[in-house]
């Protein structure tokens, strides 16, 4: 009977008939009131053994999984289980979820009704890459005696892949299809003048850039009608993401490659739905998981796949074969942003070269990190010497950033300093920003 276990009701029940045979030692009176609970604990028992075991089928139960896991995202999963003994039952489920959560409490309690369903839910929020492993669904259910409890296992070794983020993809392409995007407020992003692409002509309306009348097309309707231009589309944006050791920080559960990865997933979500073409690529040592720009339907997923695995290491990034492998590989213009860390104006310079390199033949944006720690330093007031103290070294910090950002702004560079945790909207404001400029 491996999954028969006596609850701390029986051990109650046999602690009160023990004191009774004390008590039986002093008042012999007593002696057949302790048999008497005895012999009626031990029926109570087996009658409440037998309700629970007479059903091969006391319950069913199910784990329902997502298909895939979003890296540093609230990913839920479900239990359903349903009561097939005629009595209402009290549960303990425990969930063997994987070990990377370190979650060793879980536990749900709850009444399930005679012939019922019931459903639960929680939230998962992985914050590595890579595989996670589901051990057994196992519930603990009683009677309303509550003596004892059957043990029932579902559900062995499910597995689960945790993929870049993808769960928000939707959110940004509704805000990108209307140009604008909710950070502290509504952005707007103003067109600078006209693209390239001529899209259809169309009835004038008030506020309409009187230069892009229709003369022609006016004078056949009568009524003024409007040249109305779209966005230059099949435009190639590439991706290259620093896996070095500058990426291995982190910041809320997340390192700064983490961030990185989502962002490329939530951003190139965007570019096709813009019928751009989205590529990508990795370097630390050497440029890896190179993904050729395209816009078919799958792109994403082959982006996705590229990035599932990919790690940080502990080596220096080679910003020169970077380089070699953009001025060889990459023969067209194109919108190239350049996911990395500098902390330094040094560290800066030794890549300018190879920075001014690829601006050269392209449009180049750098994006780098805001450090949390320090910009939680500098919006706070200090009030000892100490606090004076750390606030002056994180000013420091902040200003050797700003004479990065000025540095690349003289040989032409695009940046983004941002917070990791506001990367996804500031990254994919900046490529709608380019978009609207007509700038590449």
């Amino acid at each position: 009977m491996k999954s028969l276990y006596l609850n701390n009701k029986f051990f109650f029940a046999l602690f009160g008939v023990g004191i009774c045979y004390v008590l039986a030692f002093f008042f012999p009176v007593m002696m057949w009131i302790a048999n008497s609970l005895l012999i009626f604990v031990l029926v109570l028992t087996a009658v409440d053994g037998l309700i629970l075991f007479i059903n091969k089928e006391g319950i069913n139960a199910q784990r329902i999984l997502p298909e895939k896991l979003s890296n540093g995202d609230e990913n839920s999963v479900k239990i359903d289980i349903r009561n097939n003994y005629n009595f209402n039952i009290n549960t303990r489920i425990i969930d063997e979820i994987p070990f990377q959560f370190q979650k060793r409490d879980f536990l749900i309690k709850k009444n399930i009704e005679s012939g019922n369903n019931a459903y639960f839910e929680y939230i998962l929020e992985p914050k590595e890459r890579g595989e996670y492993s589901f051990g057994n669904l196992i519930i603990y259910v009683n009677s309303p005696i509550g003596l004892i409890s059957r043990r029932f296992t579902f559900q062995k070794d499910a597995k689960l892949a945790s993929y870049p983020s993808f769960i928000h993809l939707r959110k940004y392409e509704l805000m990108a299809l209307q140009n604008e995007f909710m950070l502290g407020g509504i952005k707007k992003i103003r067109k600078l003048g006209h693209t390239m692409e001529f899209e259809q002509i169309r009835d004038y309306v008030q506020g309409d850039d009187i230069r892009s009348i229709n003369w022609k097309a006016t004078s056949k309707s009568s009524k003024l009608m409007v040249n109305q231009f779209q966005d230059e589309k099949s435009q190639r944006i590439i991706m290259l993401i620093d896996k070095g050791r500058t990426m291995k920080m982190p910041f809320n559960g997340l390192s700064l490659l983490d961030y990185s990865i989502n962002a490329t997933m939530a951003l190139s979500h965007i570019i096709l739905k813009k019928g751009d073409r989205a590529g990508m690529m990795t370097f630390s040592k050497k440029p890896e998981n190179k993904v050729v720009a395209d816009n078919k339907s799958g792109q994403l997923k082959k982006i996705s796949e590229a990035l599932y695995n990919v790690q940080t290491n502990f080596f220096e990034s080679d910003f020169g074969r970077l380089y070699q492998e953009t001025k060889f590989h990459l023969n067209q213009r194109s919108l190239v942003l350049l996911f990395t860390n500098f902390e330094t104006l040094d560290g800066l310079n030794r890549q300018m070269k190879y920075l001014r390199g690829i601006a050269k033949n392209h449009l180049l944006v750098v994006i780098f990190f805001k450090n949390s720690e320090v910009h939680n330093l500098l919006n706070t007031n200090p009030e000892n010497m100490q606090e004076i103290y750390d606030e002056i070294i994180a000013e420091k910090f902040e200003f050797e950033k700003k004479l990065i950002i000025q540095e690349l702004r003289k040989y032409g560079i695009y940046s983004i300093y941002t917070l990791p945790e506001n990367l996804n909207i500031d990254v994919i404001n900046k490529y709608l920003e380019i978009k609207a400029r007509g700038i590449l």
